[in-house]
């Protein structure tokens, strides 16, 4: 029969003193409560300056900062974005000079054309899916993959030949549309496709060569942007694979053309930590220097918060 084994003596533990352990909290940087009437600045002020809330400064920040310095501000995204209402705030940021790139995936292109000529978007996938009318609306597909071809003989990027497009045909919803202001602005906003993902790719009139084409386009004018990010600010939004697997490419191509990046900012914004994101922007491209974060939460919420958190820096 096994011994049990004896207690340890509890005479002999040695404490030390609170007042002299490091701690990593203090009361100096606890919050403060709201006070009703209080403007925007303040309550950034009352903030604890803890985790995501002293992230979400901090990233401020250091946009604030690459703006002062003109360097690359650059927003990647994925298509939820638009679909959560987010289009007036980032034409905002654009038409103040604080977003110098927007690249999206197919699928965010197709939903800014909708808006723009609908003034809606979003369809319920399911019921289409049953009815095999999923992905099928005419205009959006049309009008894009119109551009694409109108595109490939001026050599435009996508993103450039979709934007003119809109523009040309004076649709209705201009206003809301990233790709449309973009092209008014003369600011690039880069499309990356991949073929086979986007219902417009299910048309009679799509054309694979010509897509490939323009996005390719797109590719090389964000790999110019990039080679310029080092003090810049690389934000991916919403996007779990397209765009951390351009940006990481992009990268790529920029660090063999002999392009410093040592001190790039990369913000990685989504609902969850999800793996191309963390380790394409957040890790991989901070190694030899910079900073990367994660904001998680809802887009809706947290875009506009940071937005209104840099134009207060501003």
């Amino acid at each position: 029969m096994k011994k049990t084994p004896e207690h340890p003596d509890r005479k002999s533990i040695k404490t030390i003193s609170l007042k002299e352990r490091a701690s990593k909290v203090s009361v100096k940087d606890f919050c403060k409560p709201y006070k009703k009437g209080s403007t925007l600045k303040s309550f950034l002020d009352v903030l604890p300056t803890t985790l995501a809330a002293k992230e979400l400064k901090e990233i401020a920040q250091r946009t604030v900062t690459a703006y002062h310095q003109k360097r690359p501000i650059i927003f990647g995204m994925g298509a939820h974005v638009i679909k959560v209402g987010l289009n007036p705030l980032l034409i905002d940021l654009m038409q103040k000079g604080v977003i110098s790139c927007i690249a999206m995936n197919g699928a965010g292109a197709i939903h800014d054309v909708e808006i723009a000529l609908a003034g809606k978007t979003s369809e319920d996938v399911a019921t289409g899916l049953q009815e095999g009318q999923f992905g099928m609306a005419l205009e959006a597909a049309d009008l894009i993959n119109q551009a694409v071809l109108e595109g490939l003989s001026a050599h435009d990027g996508m993103g450039a030949a979709i934007g003119k497009r809109l523009l040309n045909v004076s649709a209705p919803y201009t206003g809301m549309s990233l790709l449309a202001a973009g092209s008014q602005q003369g600011l690039p906003i880069t499309v990356h496709v991949s073929i086979g993902t986007d219902t417009i790719h299910m048309h009679p009139n799509f054309d694979g060569a010509a897509t490939g084409t323009l996005t390719h386009n797109d590719f090389l004018t964000f790999s110019s942007l990039i080679e310029q990010l080092e003090g810049g600010v690389f934000f991916n939004i919403g996007s779990a694979v397209i765009i951390p697997e351009v940006f990481l490419k992009a990268l790529s191509l920029a660090k063999n053309r002999g392009a410093p990046l040592n001190t790039v900012t990369t913000v990685n914004m989504d609902f969850i930590r999800h793996y191309r994101p963390a380790v394409n922007v957040v890790e991989r491209p901070t190694l030899s220097g910079g900073k990367g974060y994660h904001l998680i939460g809802h887009h809706e919420i947290m875009l506009p918060l940071l937005a209104a958190t840099i134009l207060e820096e501003l």
